[in-house]
């Protein structure tokens, strides 16, 4: 399940004259504590219309699925909706949108969040229905069977039957780390998918669907005081759980440039994915990176697109981001890339194009962006930011993960004044830094009967 449709209604929410103001002219409201079994419950009053929305994240996503499970953490957010002894499947779905309401799951590295949008009214309801799947599930055969087919038909649609496969998000990592948690097919290889059976899923359960390891926030028109007072009645009997410890995902550094070439038999024409390396989630370099990556990249007015498809006419389109396409920058909680999706011409080598890419990135390595310029980049990811938060599910969302990575809700409020403290200088610096051909790697996927432009299938 994906958030399909939730993009759309952060739009709708952009203008609203919020959405400008200033991290000193609006801060969102939030109050959190903790239950005995670790629970945390974040709570942010929002009384502009009579609903609410909730987000509960689990500290388990792609990253710490076991070994020979791949694709698993997705796996087992699909076995969430498939009910309970006390709520059979169905009956979730049937609650809230009989109510007007409507739910989802979300799988990523680092976590794995439900979401509920729902009137006030059902508040009481909703909140049942999250405690009682925490507390058991339906481990049925049978529904571990039908999930794991709408899986696998999901692998299908998504990446075996599209041109470019997804390559540059599902392919690249696996490229450019060395560890298995971070270099693994997360969405699953049919042979790992296929092998899973009902100990997998209560194991994982019993392991990482456990009170000590989620946050769940609450966002609306709602009473604090009510709410924690509902997650102590109908959380607080659930056991806390032993979370396994984690690992260490940190990464070596990386010792040169990692090239390599694949095959696509859907594609009409080439494209390259270039993924630099990027610090960790806690350095202070991390800001200035996230900027980076919206200076590169944000749509046509982007330096990259400017360049490559407007001047140079070497592509035909450029995207990519800081953590792209699986989150925003700030959604990560272990090694991540920054990412160049490009797709180009036949008529153009790639060497070609890695040229007028390079020209660009040690360009803005060797001169710092104009003030101006930066600012427009700021202004543009305050924008956004502020939507986001003006929709009750995802600033529930963004409470909910700042809450697990952070041990802080109230990060939400600092970005703003993080992004606005970095400077040109330092933008320049990050990119001298960290955008260096050592610290990537490139993927050029190559229609099938243009194979001869590369070589095949490995590093070159």
């Amino acid at each position: 399940m994906n958030r399909a449709g939730r993009g759309v209604l952060i739009l709708l929410f952009a203008g609203l004259p919020l959405a400008a103001a200033s991290g000193q002219e609006w801060q969102v409201p939030a109050q959190m504590r903790k239950l005995k079994n670790g629970l945390v419950v974040v709570v942010s009053e929002e009384h502009s219309a009579p609903t609410f929305g909730i987000c509960v994240s689990y500290g388990i996503g792609f990253r710490l699925e076991p070994e020979g499970r791949t694709g698993f953490a997705h796996l087992f957010e699909h076995m969430m909706f498939e009910g309970t002894p006390d709520a059979p499947k169905g009956v979730f779905d049937r609650v809230i949108e009989g109510g007007g309401g409507w739910n989802n799951g979300d799988t990523r590295y680092d976590f794995t969040e439900y979401i509920e949008s729902a009137p006030t009214s059902a508040l009481d309801p909703v909140l049942w229905l999250e405690a009682d799947r925490m507390k058991t599930l339906d481990f049925s055969p049978a529904n571990l069977d039908n999930q794991r087919k709408v899986v696998e038909e999901e692998v299908r649609v998504n990446v075996l039957n599209q041109p470019y496969g997804s390559f540059y998000w599902l392919d690249l990592p696996q490229k450019a780390f060395n560890k298995y948690p971070n270099a693994h097919n997360f969405y699953g290889n049919f042979k790992d998918l296929d092998a899973a059976v009902i100990r997998d899923v209560a194991t994982f359960f019993q392991n990482y669907y456990v009170p000590n390891n989620a946050v769940m926030a609450v966002v609306g028109d709602v009473n604090a005081d009510e709410v924690f007072a509902k997650a102590e009645k109908y959380f607080a009997a659930i056991p806390e759980g032993s979370v396994p410890p984690r690992p260490d995902v940190s990464e070596p550094p990386q010792e040169g440039e990692r090239r390599f070439s694949e095959d696509d038999k859907l594609a009409k024409i080439p494209a390259l994915a270039v993924g630099y390396r990027m610090p960790p989630r806690a350095s202070p370099d991390a800001v200035a990176g996230a900027l980076v990556g919206e200076l590169l990249h944000n749509g046509q007015a982007s330096i990259l697109y400017q360049a490559l498809v407007k001047e140079k006419k070497v592509a035909v389109n450029v995207e990519g981001g800081d953590n792209w396409p699986l989150g925003n920058p700030f959604e990560y909680n272990g090694p991540t890339l920054m990412t160049s999706f490009i797709i180009y011409p036949l008529n153009i080598p790639e060497k070609d194009l890695l040229s007028a890419y390079d020209a660009v990135i040690t360009g803005l390595a060797a001169r710092a962006p104009s003030e101006q310029d930066l600012e427009r980049i700021r202004a543009k990811m305050r924008s956004d930011w502020y939507g986001q938060l003006e929709f009750p599910v995802e600033r529930a969302s963004i409470l909910s993960h700042s809450t697990l990575f952070d041990g802080n809700p109230s990060r939400v409020n600092e970005i703003p004044d993080e992004l606005n403290r970095v400077t040109p200088e330092q933008v320049r610096e990050f990119a001298a830094k960290y955008l260096v051909p050592s610290n990537r790697t490139i993927i050029d996927r190559v229609p099938v009967k243009s194979a001869p432009r590369g070589e095949k299938g490995g590093e070159q």
